[in-house]
C-alpha cells in the first residue's frame, strides 16, 4: 500500500522492525527522562517504602511530556516473545509500518487481528452477538491497542521531524484498507489520545467514551498535605483503613530496577496468577513476560510488595512514566482488610507525591476509587464498522451511551471526598 509519497508495509512481530526506529516514533515529541537520579534499592532490606523515600528523587527534566512505556517496544515486544499476545492466543500481530521511499520509518500503528474480544476493557461483546445473531461474521475484526492495557496513549505513532498531518491521515487510510484485504469486520482504536479521538470523529469513525478514575496530583508535597485536602471523614477513614491494612505485622517494600531479581517476580506471578485465575479463569501474562520486561525496562517498573513474617504476601505492579504513575496489576496469597487499598492506592499516591508526577492511573473501573481520592476522567475509543446497517445501529446505540456516561461522570464527580471550596 502506498499513498502520500510513503509506503505501507505490514509486519506480524515487532521483532521485524529495529527498536530504535520504533522508538523514534514511539517516543516523539517526549522528554528523555534520566532515570539514572535514582539510585537502586537492595532487595534483601528491611526497609519500608516510608524510608525508601529519598532513592526515588524527582526526575530532573521537565514534567508534562509524559512518556508513555506501553507504547514502547520493550513492552509491546515482551508480549509477543513471552507468547502473551500471539496468533495462538488470539492476538496476531498486523503492526503498520510507513515509510519513505528512502527507507525511513516515520509512522506505525500497534495493531492485531483478534479472533475474540477478551484483554480490551472496551467491550463490544454486545455487538458481536447481535451481529452473529443476524447472520454476520465478527471475527476476525482489527484492533489498534496495547493488548491487556487499559491505559490512554498515542495509537498513530509519528517520528520525530515528521509532519503528523501528513503522516496520520496515510496511517488511518492503511487501517481501513488492511480491514477491507483481511475481510474483517471492523477497526477498533481502543484508549487514543483526545485529539487522535477527534480526529477519527472527523474522518467518519463512531466515537465511544467511557470513564476512569485517575488520582490528581495539586502540588502535594506529603501524604497527609493529600489528606488535608479531604473532608474530615473521609480522611479519618483513610487513616483508619492504612492502619488496620499494616496492623497484622506487614510492611511495605518499593522495589525497581536492579531489585527486580527473578525471585521476587516468582512471588509477584503467584500473586497475579491467584487474583487472575479468580478473575478472568485464565491470566493473560506469562511468567516469561514479567522477566523480560524486567531485564529491557527495569526503571519503568514498579512493584510495590506487602512482607509479613519475613515473605513476601501481597504485590501490585505499576509502570513509571514521566508524568504519571500507572497500576495494573494486584495479586496477593493472604487476605488482610484493606491491604488492596494499601498496596495499590495509598502508595501509589505516595510515590507518585515523592516522584513529583502529575497523576496516577489506576486502571479500568472501581467506582470505590472515588472515595479513596481518585477523579473520573474521560476515556476514549474509535470504531470502523464494515458493514451500514450494523454501523448505524451501533450508532444509535453509542448515542445513548454517551448520555449515560456524562450523567455518571457528573454524579461521580460530585461525590469526591474533596472539601468544598
Amino acid at each position: 500500500m502506498a499513498s502520500n509519497g510513503l509506503r505501507i508495509r505490514i509486519i506480524q512481530s515487532l521483532g521485524e522492525v529495529e527498536a530504535s526506529a520504533w522508538d523514534a516514533c514511539a517516543m516523539s515529541g517526549f522528554v528523555a527522562e534520566l532515570d539514572s537520579v535514582r539510585e537502586p534499592l537492595d532487595p534483601k532490606s528491611q526497609r519500608s517504602a516510608s524510608s525508601q523515600r529519598s532513592a526515588f528523587a524527582p526526575d530532573s527534566t521537565p514534567q508534562g511530556h509524559g512518556h508513555n512505556p506501553f507504547i514502547s517496544h520493550a513492552f509491546l515486544s515482551a508480549l509477543e516473545r513471552s507468547g502473551s499476545a500471539t496468533a495462538k492466543t488470539g492476538w496476531l500481530g498486523q503492526h503498520l509500518l510507513a515509510k519513505t521511499e528512502d527507507g525511513c520509518l516515520v509512522g506505525a500503528v500497534p495493531c492485531y487481528l483478534k479472533s475474540h474480544s477478551r484483554g480490551e476493557y472496551v467491550f463490544d461483546h454486545g455487538w458481536a452477538d447481535a451481529y452473529e445473531r443476524a447472520g454476520g461474521r465478527y471475527y476476525p475484526k482489527l484492533q489498534v491497542a496495547v493488548p491487556f492495557t487499559p491505559v490512554t496513549g498515542p495509537r498513530l505513532l509519528v517520528s520525530e521531524g515528521a509532519d503528523p498531518a501528513s503522516v496520520r491521515p496515510v496511517l488511518l487510510e492503511g487501517l481501513l484498507e488492511l480491514c477491507r484485504l483481511r475481510g474483517a469486520s471492523s477497526v477498533h482504536i481502543t484508549f487514543p489520545t483526545e485529539a487522535e479521538w477527534d480526529l477519527f470523529g472527523a474522518q467518519g469513525l463512531l466515537q465511544r467514551m467511557d470513564q476512569q478514575f485517575h488520582w490528581l496530583n495539586q502540588g502535594y508535597d506529603a501524604f497527609d498535605h493529600f489528606l488535608g485536602a479531604l473532608t474530615a471523614r473521609k480522611r479519618k477513614t483513610i487513616a483508619r483503613e492504612r492502619r488496620e491494612a499494616l496492623a497484622p505485622g506487614i510492611s511495605v517494600d518499593w522495589l525497581t530496577g536492579s531489585d527486580l531479581t527473578e525471585a521476587v517476580w516468582d512471588a509477584f506471578f503467584a500473586f497475579y496468577m491467584d487474583t487472575g485465575s479468580r478473575k478472568w479463569g485464565r491470566p493473560y501474562l506469562t511468567r516469561p513476560f514479567f522477566s523480560m520486561i524486567g531485564e529491557t525496562m527495569p526503571e519503568r517498573i514498579l512493584l510495590v510488595m506487602a512482607k509479613r513474617a519475613g515473605r513476601y504476601i501481597a504485590g501490585a505492579i505499576n509502570f513509571v512514566g514521566s508524568d504519571a504513575l500507572y497500576g495494573r496489576h494486584w495479586g496477593a496469597i493472604e487476605h488482610h482488610p484493606f491491604l488492596h487499598f494499601e498496596v495499590c492506592y495509598y502508595q501509589a499516591i505516595e510515590f507518585a507525591i515523592a516522584r513529583k508526577l502529575a497523576r496516577v492511573e489506576a486502571g479500568a473501573q472501581g467506582e470505590h476509587k472515588v472515595a479513596r481520592g481518585y477523579r473520573p476522567v474521560p476515556t476514549y475509543s474509535a470504531h470502523h464498522i464494515a458493514d451500514p446497517a450494523l454501523r448505524r445501529a451501533i450508532a444509535q446505540y453509542l448515542a445513548r451511551e454517551r448520555l449515560y456516561v456524562d450523567s455518571a461522570t457528573e454524579e461521580l464527580a460530585a461525590a469526591a471526598p474533596f472539601k468544598r471550596a
